[in-house]
């Protein structure tokens, strides 16, 4: 219990942290975190939380990225349902914490998205759902091949927080205006059920796109991260 804990904790702290940045500090009158403080936000919870609980449950914090290790043969599959549960109640109840926060203030209203994910006219530049899919789906491969790569025993030791914390920031700092980016289903999940409507409605490609992109990211680490006899 202790490991799904620890997953129901950091995926709290990603979502209250890097939704929250984006609900009540992105535009805030004049000394705003704009975008870049988001990515940021997104970045620091990953990377604060991988030292934090990274040596009791492997910081996931994400479905896609349990089901990447899964496939990637780090991750046992009677795991998978446990930790994705925990992950999925994290951050629905920072979805409930940033909505007491969040509706504090006049005028708060949550029709202006509470940070969800959406394509079409409910994306932030207006993308389209093709390229919702294409963004998520390849942001999602290259986060877990971050992952895997970093977390790898041939990797320099110490460091893979940060690469994978770096790596969320600059993922964010592509896709936010197409989808607000989510590479994470508890994420998108989590502030969706609070908006309900089109969130909710649109809520499935934001499982469908990072759960295939966790997958083709387990797939190509395997081909290219494989030993060598040189290296035994």
């Amino acid at each position: 219990m202790n490991r799904y804990s620890a997953e129901f904790l950091g995926t709290f702290w990603l979502v209250l942290g890097g939704c929250g940045s984006a609900v009540i500090s992105a535009a805030f009158p004049e000394v705003g975190i704009g975008l870049l403080g988001v990515s940021l936000a997104f970045g620091l919870t990953v990377l604060t939380m991988a030292y934090a609980i990274g040596h009791i449950s492997g910081c996931h914090l994400n479905p896609a990225v349990s089901i990447g290790l899964w496939a990637s043969g780090r991750f046992e599959a009677k795991e998978l349902a446990p930790y994705i549960i925990a992950q999925v109640l994290g951050g629905i109840v920072a979805g409930a914490v940033l909505y007491l926060i969040a509706s504090g203030k006049a005028g708060f209203d949550l029709s202006s998205g509470f940070a969800s994910n959406g394509y079409g006219e409910h994306s932030p530049g207006g993308y389209s759902m093709l390229s919702a899919l294409a963004a998520e789906i390849v942001m999602t491969m290259m986060f877990l091949l971050v992952i895997l790569g970093a977390t790898d025993s041939r990797a320099p030791q110490g460091f893979a927080p940060i690469a994978i914390g770096l790596c969320l920031t600059l993922i964010h700092l592509i896709s936010i205006p197409v989808t607000n980016t989510s590479v994470n289903p508890a994420r998108s999940t989590g502030v969706a059920l609070f908006v309900g409507d089109w969130a909710t409605a649109q809520l499935w490609l934001f499982w469908v796109a990072p759960i295939v992109g966790a997958l083709l990211g387990a797939g190509a680490y395997r081909l290219i991260g494989k030993e060598t006899q040189e290296e035994h």
